[in-house]
């Protein structure tokens, strides 16, 4: 299958951007996890606002899930938040936490034990999650503090999960566009809702991602004027792709 230029520039340059976060990642996480589990977890465990690899507002991930392209790492309230949200489904050892965050994340995280067990063990502490022991192991559930956290910050966690999603996908087309599994616009014999099922970007749903991207960049001296006025479009497109198919921007 011939290879179109873009998905093949796009898919190099995401895969050289993904190795080289994931490869600072882990330095990170071996070295400081302990520290990070706890201590950070301590100072900051009534956050919620920005910060972090999944940051609201303009922070984490720039808005749209690309954040790893500048080095953005998890923050201990993204882990807190997603321990949380695995402990609500069922109660579970570490080892099973971090096979579940991998498994959630298609691959794209899988925080080493010296991330996860301090975090647990602080999330005791603060009184969110209970421990059984089951001989030399350790089985944490939440508990009603925990969910009360929880609750608090769905809107939060619902945007995290969303977000890994998105990166999870971004893998998951570049393995396929650097395997030549992705098809060129109008590809012969290639149907839109196949492509669509094989879990894949549409070409020209990418296409148009780069050509915004692009021409906000060409735009970044514009006037005030002229940043009101692409911002008035932006809104506008952001209200009819939240109302969905069929649906009516606010």
């Amino acid at each position: 299958m011939r290879h179109h230029p873009l998905l093949g520039r796009l898919s190099h340059h995401m895969l050289a951007h993904l190795s080289s976060h994931f490869s600072s990642h882990s330095s990170d996480s071996s070295h400081h996890g302990e520290h990070h589990g706890r201590h950070a977890i301590g100072r900051h465990h009534h956050g919620g606002g920005p910060g972090g690899f999944f940051g609201g507002g303009g922070d984490g991930f720039d808005g749209d899930g690309d954040s790893w392209r500048r080095g953005r790492k998890f923050s201990s309230d993204d882990l807190q938040l997603m321990l949380l949200s695995l402990l609500e489904e069922k109660p579970s050892h570490g080892y099973e936490l971090i096979k579940a965050l991998e498994a959630r994340t298609n691959g794209f995280y899988k925080p080493s034990p010296g991330m996860v067990y301090p975090a647990l063990t602080f999330l005791e502490e603060l009184g969110y999650a209970t421990v059984d022991t089951e001989g030399n192991k350790k089985r944490y559930q939440l508990a009603g503090p925990g969910l009360a956290h929880l609750d608090a910050n769905r809107e939060r966690l619902a945007l995290m999960l969303n977000k890994l999603k998105h990166v999870a996908r971004k893998m998951e087309w570049v393995r396929r566009a650097l395997s030549g599994e992705a098809a060129e616009p109008g590809a012969a014999g290639v149907a839109a809702d196949e492509r669509e099922a094989a879990g894949g970007w549409l070409p020209e749903f990418v296409e148009a991602r780069v050509a915004l991207k692009r021409a906000l960049l060409l735009r970044t001296d514009a006037t005030p004027d002229e940043q009101r006025r692409i911002a008035a479009i932006l809104a506008r497109a952001t209200a009819e792709i939240n109302a969905g198919p069929g649906g009516q921007g606010a």
